[in-house]
């Protein structure tokens, strides 16, 4: 039988009702103060230290689609407001809309645990090696596509079209800067959770090694002591970027990137070591020490310009061999 990955909880949100009643009126506190809940939830639990970012209030979709807000009503906010800003119809409106996406996510922990359940009915679940990662930070878009929106329709409904919106965007990436599509830390950093007694001794251990979704081949080839490809129908196949992931899984800091690096619709970042260089597009190189400012609050371009040099020579250089290897 033929399975797919999970999409949720990526938009549209929709949801089953009774999923969201758990949640409906869990966020009519508001992103502010949901937001300084995480942050400090993540400190006492020794997640992250630093500080938390600055809302950029004047930063909304990364796409406009003036058209789709008339269509979503007067209820929808199309940038990260003061919440005691809204009206008490916006204030239901999105609340509504994160209870939405956490039934959402309540739903896929729901039916993943059935597939942990049958692992354990097997008595594989020890020897079962999981991976489990988002592909990207929360987004902040505001559309509606091909199969519309009813606004008479309940929300979460079939008929219903919503997005989470940078308000609660700004939120679910907690500490971080920007959303899904940038490549500033709330665009691109996701925890990854990994599960495999029978592989490794560390449990429940925290690793702040720095990966990336092209580690996740070369960790399961490992697993498997397989090989990868090197040639192809008669084609030569280039060697996979990334490195296996096994020896993090024993130790912190244990394998280090030469370098990462991203570009995205317009928006580009590398990264060596803790030193991040990163532009939204159209804007000037921003260097960060992610290693005391996972936040991206303070700027050392200017104090720096050889790191900025060195750096954004690395990304013009990677940029040129992926260009190459698609020829």
């Amino acid at each position: 039988m033929e399975r797919t990955p999970f999409t949720a909880p990526h938009f549209p949100l929709q949801a089953m009702p009774e999923d969201i009643a758990k949640y409906r009126d869990r966020y009519l506190a508001g992103w502010t103060t949901l937001r300084t809940e995480r942050w400090n939830r993540q400190q006492s639990m020794g997640l992250l230290t630093g500080r938390l970012s600055d809302v950029e209030a004047k930063l909304g979709p990364p796409y406009n689609f003036p058209e789709h807000l008339k269509i979503l009503g007067d209820v929808e906010v199309n940038r990260p407001v003061a919440w005691d800003s809204l009206n008490e119809q916006q204030v239901r409106f999105q609340a509504d809309k994160m209870a939405i996406h956490a039934a959402m996510i309540d739903r896929m922990d729901q039916e993943i645990g059935r597939v942990l359940q049958q692992l354990r009915d097997m008595q594989q679940i020890e020897n079962t090696l999981i991976l489990f990662l988002s592909d990207n930070g929360a987004s902040a878009e505001i559309m509606v596509r091909d199969d519309g929106h009813n606004p008479a329709a309940s929300r979460g409904s079939a008929e219903s079209y919503l997005c989470l919106g940078p308000g609660w965007s700004t939120t679910c990436n907690t500490p971080f800067r920007r959303h899904k599509t940038w490549v500033h830390e709330g665009g691109i950093s996701t925890p990854l959770i990994v599960h495999w007694p029978a592989g490794f001794s560390a449990s429940g251990e925290l690793r702040k090694n720095a990966g990336h979704v092209i580690d996740i081949v070369p960790t399961i080839l490992d697993v498997c002591d397989a090989k990868p490809f090197t040639e192809w129908q008669g084609l030569a196949v280039p060697m996979a970027p990334g490195k296996s992931l096994l020896p993090v899984f024993q130790r912190d800091e244990s394998i280090n990137h030469d370098h990462l690096w991203w570009f995205h619709d317009g928006h580009k970042a590398v990264r060596i070591g803790d030193w991040k260089l990163v532009a939204a597009k159209g804007e000037a190189w921003e260097l960060y020490d992610l290693g005391s400012d996972r936040a991206e609050q303070h700027d050392l371009a200017a104090e720096k310009p050889d790191m900025v040099k060195q750096l954004a020579e690395r990304w013009e250089q990677s940029v040129a061999e992926f260009q190459k290897l698609r020829k």
